[in-house]
């Protein structure tokens, strides 16, 4: 009988974090500290608590010595990012193929910058996703009215009803997740948006607000008074 598929995490972690200038260090921000750690290592800490995570694959920029020097170095590293985030994935997908991961297994690509996911909702998604024949992200239904906007003013009001908000992780076959970044990196945004193009509908997992995308200076100091709130109430 074949083996059961395995799930792995990928991390890409190859950005400058442009828009969060301003923030407390000139650090990239996935190496700033929140809560007595860089930012990537409260990422790590929830996929390592994960205990069906066979590896957990980061990927940096060539080049990078920060990693090692914020994070360490015991970590499973692959310096092989890309000048786009689809690039750095499928670069970071056929590194795990050539340290022995099968297309068949599961990985569950992160942004490094969502360092408040938690155990809990990755093992949701995986629940959710693990006898899917596509796969799923984790997501959230749009909370707030949108707008399309004309010369800075609002042209109309759409419909939220079938809205979600795209997070990660989003969990797919590892070969079929790389067959559709070669087929379409170019024109997708994530993981999903790759399977989309090739016609596939992705399950979506209801996930958290807390779950969002530390992007802008703000989002730095929300993330930590979350991550100092759990540690009290750990």
């Amino acid at each position: 009988m074949p083996s059961s598929p395995q799930f792995f995490a990928l991390i890409p972690c190859g950005g400058s974090g442009t828009r969060a200038v301003g923030a407390a260090s000139s650090l990239p921000k996935q190496y700033q500290t929140l809560a007595g750690q860089p930012m990537v290592a409260h990422t790590l800490a929830a996929f390592a608590a994960v205990a069906r995570i066979a590896e957990t694959l980061t990927v940096i920029a060539p080049g990078d010595t920060l990693f090692a020097q914020h994070v360490g170095s015991t970590q499973w590293v692959a310096a092989c990012a890309g000048d786009t985030r689809a690039k750095t994935v499928l670069n970071g997908l056929k590194a795990m193929l050539s340290q022995g991961a099968k297309a068949s297994d599961w990985v569950l690509v992160h942004d490094a910058a969502r360092c408040l996911v938690t155990p809990e909702q990755i093992n949701t998604l995986i629940d959710a996703c693990q006898h899917d024949e596509v796969g799923g992200l984790l997501a959230l239904p749009l909370p707030d009215s949108l707008k399309t906007a004309q010369t800075g003013r609002v042209a109309s009001t759409v419909s939220r009803a079938d809205k979600w908000l795209a997070h990660t992780p989003q969990m797919f076959r590892i070969g079929a997740l790389t067959h559709a970044l070669e087929t379409c990196f170019a024109s997708v945004l994530d993981e999903s948006g790759a399977m989309e193009a090739l016609g596939h509908h992705p399950k979506l997992v209801h996930s958290s607000a807390q779950n969002f995308k530390v992007t802008y200076p703000e989002d730095f100091a929300l993330a930590e008074a979350v991550l100092l709130s759990r540690k009290k109430t750990a």
